[in-house]
């Protein structure tokens, strides 16, 4: 039997490789896009429960810089999901008191998503609860290049000496800037990878993988996480 911890044994930063929308609904011999409607239910539902148990950052992993390989059918559904749920659930997140941020490269979605998403920052920055952050044409590599480069450019501009720069100021490029690392990463549907997904930021993580599918992953299924989590002993490299 599981049970929800509380205090030390919670992880302060969540993060999950949501993983299995697709194969959810071949399974059910379904289009991809029921999957991905799905698994967008079970995001809303799952950030809720996190926010209310106490965690106080979650990172999500929505869409990544890779998916933009996806056929043009599937990202346009997923535009349309990104509008829908984006609209509908945050309404719920804004009541709950959680504030939101999305971290990626967002230029390379349509204007009115770029505005939706600032509208959505700019509703729920006074909230005080839980920080979730929303991980969209997202790419660990391409955050910890497009950090270095605005490093170079202040070297290179004089606003800062090249033997300043360290861990801390690469940290504070990051799209999470101001957020503490991540202490557990939660990955579904069976693949034990990290595919590009916070890599500066899990260098002393936990990982947790499950089988079970992002569509069905529910509140029991986080608890098993956090049970195993609580059980862990982090060194961070130390003895």
């Amino acid at each position: 039997m599981t049970t929800i911890h509380s205090g030390n044994s919670l992880p302060t930063h969540i993060g999950i490789i949501m993983d299995g929308n697709r194969r959810w609904a071949k399974k059910r011999f379904l289009p991809s896009n029921y999957g991905h409607s799905k698994g967008a239910e079970t995001f809303k539902s799952i950030s809720l429960y996190c926010n209310k148990i106490g965690i106080k950052y979650l990172t999500v992993y929505a869409f990544s810089t890779e998916n933009w390989k996806r056929s043009q059918n599937e990202i346009s559904h997923l535009m349309i999901l990104f509008k829908k749920y984006l609209n509908s659930a945050i309404e719920k997140f804004s009541l709950e008191n959680i504030k939101v941020k999305f971290i990626g490269n967002l230029s390379k979605f349509p204007q009115q998503i770029r505005d939706l998403v600032l509208k959505i920052e700019k509703g729920s920055s006074a909230n005080t609860g839980m920080v979730l952050n929303i991980a969209i044409s997202y790419g660990s590599r391409e955050e910890i290049t497009h950090a270095a480069k605005t490093l170079l450019e202040d070297v290179n501009s004089g606003k800062i000496s090249v033997n300043r720069v360290s861990e801390n100021l690469v940290s504070e490029r990051l799209y999470n800037s101001g957020q503490p690392d991540v202490d557990l990463i939660i990955r579904t549907a069976g693949e034990q990878r990290i595919s590009n997904f916070m890599l500066w930021q899990s260098a002393y993580a936990e990982f947790y993988f499950t089988s079970t599918l992002w569509p069905d992953f529910n509140e029991r299924e986080l608890n098993k996480a956090l049970d195993e989590y609580s059980t862990r002993i982090r060194r961070f490299g130390g003895a």
